[in-house]
């Protein structure tokens, strides 16, 4: 495999850098578009319109509704042999919008696609920009994933903004689970002999649940909120919803924890004789394992220009909760660095940190971040070690899909 120019050609940096640099006002203005009309999970049918916009622009093959998910997207230019991917979000939160920074996402990946269709040819790489949903909620990229709209991608990318930059950033496992139980609704007063309560069995399921934090393996977590509990104090609860995530370092940890928590769940029913059911509402996440070689040069390129990620032994100890981007990392090499933005102390999921992402220090990350990830994948696609080591890594990804549709 040759590719056709050296690596260490600084023209190649200043091409892709120039891109985004022209592109800059348009790139901030998508951000700041975004930012203004929030949407949730599965239904960002304009924040989908408007990060498609520039990339038709510049030649881009769009194929829109991909993996059966309306709001999905690749775009995709060039036709070198080795694929780079770039994931973008714009799912927001309900009631406080984008506290988690999702247009800031979507305009850097954009920006990063642009930089790099600058110098797809010289490179011999094609750029694909994956445009995935329901990131917060209902697991966007696992579908997509398990639907095949990855396969063939040597590497995938993305950057997550948050109070700190962080190259090697973690996160945990995440399972998204509604505990349901039905009881039986009678007169609470007249005649509660005869009812089943299924808001005590939430009461007695939270209980044992705090309970049980004290005997949790590190990194284990479990938090939640009742989704309903009953509709008037006369009427004993006939039916009763518990939301919870349950979170990890790893899926084995996960998958620890579900049986214990399962157990807590359960006790609620035993207790008051009602029955109960445990539903997953979304794909299981599984934790970012970022690829060694994408992480370094991530980290080089963010330093150089002028920003300083925490030191790596202090990665561990700022998990980012989960994503499912952790899914992709497990089967594609990829990186989901955090850039700096100044949200004045507030934290992501904070209203605060909903209107510093729109700030200058937020434009600075899209550009930062664009940037970054650009020059991250032409640093990896010129070194024939690591071209020659994504690609085996996709050739074996195509050959276990074979076997198991065999």
């Amino acid at each position: 495999m040759n590719v056709p120019v050296d690596p260490a050609d600084p023209a190649l940096f200043g091409a892709a850098d120039t891109a985004i640099e022209t592109a800059r006002e348009q790139l901030l203005a998508l951000s700041h578009s975004i930012h203004a009309e929030p949407e949730l999970a599965f239904e960002e049918f304009r924040s989908v319109a408007k990060t498609i916009e520039p990339l038709r622009e510049r030649g881009f093959r769009i194929e829109s509704g991909v993996a059966e998910l309306p709001t999905a997207f690749t775009a995709e230019y060039g036709h070198g042999d080795l694929v780079v991917g770039i994931c973008a979000e714009y799912d927001a939160l309900p009631e406080i919008g984008h506290a988690c920074g999702h247009n800031i996402i979507a305009a850097s990946a954009v920006g990063a696609a642009l930089g790099l269709a600058a110098v797809a040819d010289a490179c011999d790489i094609t750029v694909k920009v994956f445009g995935t949903p329901a990131e917060e909620s209902g697991g966007g990229k696992v579908l997509m994933l398990d639907r095949g709209v990855f396969d063939g991608v040597a590497m995938a990318m993305m950057i997550h903004p948050g109070p700190e930059d962080i190259a090697g950033a973690h996160s945990l496992a995440l399972a998204d689970l509604s505990v349901t139980y039905l009881g039986r609704e009678s007169h609470a007063s007249a005649a509660p002999q005869y009812g089943r309560n299924a808001l005590d069995a939430v009461t007695i399921a939270q209980v044992a649940l705090g309970l049980l934090r004290q005997h949790l393996l590190p990194g284990q977590q479990l938090h939640g909120i009742v989704g309903s509990g009953g509709v008037a104090p006369n009427i004993v609860p006939g039916h009763a919803e518990l939301l919870y995530y349950l979170r990890a370092v790893d899926s084995a940890a996960l998958d620890d924890l579900m049986q214990r928590a399962s157990a807590c769940f359960e006790a609620g029913a035993l207790a008051t004789g009602c029955t109960h059911d445990i539903r997953k509402l979304a794909p299981t996440y599984t934790e970012l394992t970022p690829d060694s070689a994408l992480l370094c040069a991530y980290r080089e390129q963010i330093r150089d220009l002028g920003r300083e990620p925490i030191a790596p032994e202090l990665e561990a100890a700022r998990p980012l909760g989960s994503t499912d981007m952790g899914n992709v990392t497990n089967v594609i090499p990829g990186i989901h660095p955090v850039i700096g933005i100044d949200a004045g102390g507030a934290v992501t999921h904070q209203p605060a940190f909903a209107a510093a992402a729109i700030n200058a220090s937020a434009d600075r990350a899209v550009i930062d971040g664009a940037t970054a990830l650009a020059r991250t994948a032409i640093q990896l696609a010129g070194d024939k070690f690591h071209r020659d080591r994504l690609s085996e890594r996709v050739m074996q990804r195509q050959f276990l899909r074979q076997e198991d549709i065999r």
